[in-house]
């Protein structure tokens, strides 16, 4: 008998990109939904966002058909279209704007709501082959791609598998308990099997430090000071392995004497960490040869992301953790991957003298910010996919702003009413990843897997890739992946990539891509000509922001707290959301309940706040309401507010990123959700 569990992977922006299997009930109806026991690196687990897709692919609040906007932007007034009327006003409206002010004034935007090459990047064959504006990619990874390849030259890392060989796992600025949840899957393995330690380093008590054997909790944004304190001890108390870094590092002594004056008091008054719990860390991570670390995107989230990223990164550096099987550490996998993507990117045709806009700096752009627009025209028509910048970007007042002008057009392709969609002129209803093919690559694991369609799409939604498609036709965009289905275009990239075919991986459901251990281990040299570690780092090639160290150091974040805004404010991710995804699912907004800022208990009381008060956090950029929650696991003067929840679920309709800055992290540009200062008062 055939199962009724079909193979898929899922699409999500989570690092795991799980090997999925789902119960079809119907040919539009799934069921259950559970990880893939197969699996060496989702083994069967998933979170319970995911396990309850049925929810959510089957919501009556899905978007069921083409909408134009009837009455003024953002009022809610809609009447259904057809799909030809729908294209059709897309492509006029970008032809217009062609004509009269040229290409760069049509902006096509997209990011993360998939992860799939297909239905993701075909908005980038429609960009490159009509010479529309570009978008640098900033919202989540940049500073943290670039504070890792500043000394490593590639952005992967030891077999995260390999936590299960590991005697200490460093959790560095994750959560994967809420975030990634196949991490704690190796991590129990290690600790069943081995007895192994997890420590976490994190500004709050999270799921995972509740769970951990050791919390170090700092002060948000001194990750660079914590890393180089412990460098220092290592240095001093022999921890430090000099023959592995007089072979494969590059001027260590300089480094070492530079870190001389990093010690443990220092750091303990820049960190809010005492002295002890500096050197007991130290001497625990250099004392455990087979130690991993594990380092999450939290470390890169301020001003100073890049800088603490590559501080962090020289630890297994330091004691030459690399050359041990579950040892050395990990940030990404996304080097160990060599899919070409030119089909599916159309990066033939790409010309890189197009101006490209910062993705998180959309506000600024669509107001017509000068630094922005460069020499160029004003943005007049745009097409969104996979991304809710109303919600997700940095400064969203302004980014608001710029969407209710009168003269920009905007088209929105979703699943759901989210608030960008709420502000569009014109909305079309958009497939899940159970709806259609794609492909997929793993972030945190060494999977590349493919994804076939489960069920048929829902009411008239209607892939990614279709929608790419036609509105080329209408605009005279010509390339062959226009003409070609998604499947196809998987089965050419793959072949193009020496990977096979479609029918393959669809047989085989998955390709393991982890390099061998002396590969993802540098036992064979990092990615840089003269094969070293760069303690030192070339940052001026990595982007046009200065303002770097030198060295590794404790580089101060942007907005700390002063006198006129005294807390530091941090915007960590909900366990029961993933970015502003299941926002929209029942289930997610009843174990979430409402927007809330963890406060410390002697700070609510000097406030003269109580549990459950409304409170109102504020800055220059404006200020929301949202109710106070007493939490002793976060240090006074900081505050915690998790999820980016819908702006309509706060008090005055206006969410958490009208408080964060659009101002770029250094070297290449960034968000820098977690350094924001605020005042605090009763609402």
């Amino acid at each position: 008998m055939t199962s009724p569990f079909l193979p898929t992977a899922c699409p999500h922006d989570c690092p795991s990109t799980c090997a999925l299997e789902v119960e079809r009930l119907a040919p539009d109806r799934i069921g259950k939904v559970r990880g893939a026991a197969a699996n060496s690196y989702t083994a069967g687990v998933i979170c319970a966002k995911v396990s309850r897709y049925a929810e959510r692919v089957h919501s009556p609040d899905r978007l069921k058909t083409p909408l134009l906007r009837v009455g003024p932007k953002g009022s809610g007034q809609w009447k259904e279209i057809g799909w030809d009327e729908a294209l059709d006003r897309i492509a006029d409206e970008f032809l217009s704007a062609e004509k009269t002010f040229g290409a760069e004034a049509v902006w096509p935007l997209y990011y993360a709501g998939t992860m799939g090459l297909v239905q993701r990047g075909g908005i980038q064959r429609l960009r490159h082959a009509k010479g529309y504006s570009r978008q640098t990619s900033t919202v989540c990874d940049t500073p943290a791609n670039m504070g890792w390849l500043a000394g490593y030259g590639d952005i992967r890392g030891a077999d995260p598998r390999e936590m299960a060989d590991s005697d200490l796992i460093v959790n560095w600025g994750g959560n994967p308990v809420a975030t990634q949840v196949n991490v704690m899957t190796h991590i129990s393995r290690a600790r069943k099997g081995r007895g192994a330690k997890l420590v976490t380093i994190d500004p709050y008590r999270t799921g995972t430090a509740e769970v951990s054997d050791l919390h170090l909790m700092l002060r948000p944004g001194t990750d660079g000071a914590l890393a180089c304190a412990v460098m220092h001890v290592l240095f001093r108390d022999g921890f430090a392995d000099r023959d592995y870094l007089t072979r494969l590092t590059a001027d260590p002594e300089r480094f070492e004497a530079h870190l001389a004056s990093r010690t443990p008091e220092w750091a303990a008054a820049i960190t809010g960490l005492t002295v002890a719990e500096i050197e007991d860390f130290a001497r625990l991570y250099g004392s455990t040869p087979r130690s991993y670390l594990r380092v999450g995107y939290g470390v890169s989230r301020s001003h100073n992301g890049a800088a603490q990223m590559h501080a962090v990164s020289c630890l297994p550096i330091v004691t030459g953790s690399w050359r041990h099987k579950g040892g050395g550490g990990l940030y990404c996998s996304s080097g160990i991957y060599h899919i070409d993507r030119t089909l599916s990117e159309g990066l033939d045709r790409l010309d890189k003298s197009v101006r490209s806009f910062d993705q998180s700096r959309i506000g600024a752009v669509l107001t017509g910010d000068p630094r922005d627009l460069t020499s160029g025209p004003p943005v007049k028509a745009m097409l969104i996919q996979n991304t809710n910048p109303a919600a997700i970007c940095p400064d969203s007042n302004r980014v608001r702003q710029g969407f209710l002008r009168d003269d920009l057009f905007v088209a929105v392709h979703e699943q759901f009413m989210t608030d960008t969609a709420q502000l569009a002129d014109l909305v079309i209803p958009a497939t899940t990843f159970l709806e259609h093919d794609d492909l997929y690559r793993g972030g945190g694991q060494m999977h590349i897997l493919i994804g076939r369609k489960v069920i048929e799409p829902q009411f008239e939604a209607r892939e990614n890739h279709w929608v790419i498609s036609e509105i080329a036709r209408r605009v005279g965009a010509e390339h062959p992946g226009f003409g070609m289905t998604a499947l196809e275009i998987i089965d050419a990239m793959l072949k193009t990539s020496d990977l096979g075919d479609a029918a393959t991986l669809t047989e085989e459901r998955w390709i393991d891509a982890q390099p061998d251990f002396e590969t993802s281990h540098f036992l064979n040299g990092f990615a840089w000509p003269d094969g070293k570690f760069r303690f030192a780092p070339d940052w001026a090639a990595l982007g046009p922001y200065g303002g770097m160290p030198e060295l590794p150091d404790h580089m101060p974040p942007a907005r700390d707290a002063n006198a006129e805004h005294p807390f530091r404010l941090v915007t960590a991710p909900a366990r029961q959301f993933l970015n502003t995804s299941f926002g929209e699912t029942v289930t997610s907004q009843r174990k979430e309940g409402r927007p809330t800022a963890l406060i410390h208990p002697d700070d609510l009381t000097a406030l003269a706040l109580t549990d459950g008060a409304p409170v109102r956090l504020g800055n220059d950029q404006g200020s929301v309401v949202v109710h106070a929650k007493p939490f002793a696991g976060v240090p006074r003067g900081v505050v915690i507010v998790e999820g980016i929840w819908p702006n309509t679920a706060f008090v005055e309709g206006m969410g958490i990123n009208s408080l964060t800055s659009p101002e770029p992290i250094p070297p290449a540009g960034g968000a820098a959700f977690h350094d924001t200062a605020v005042w605090l008062r009763a609402a």
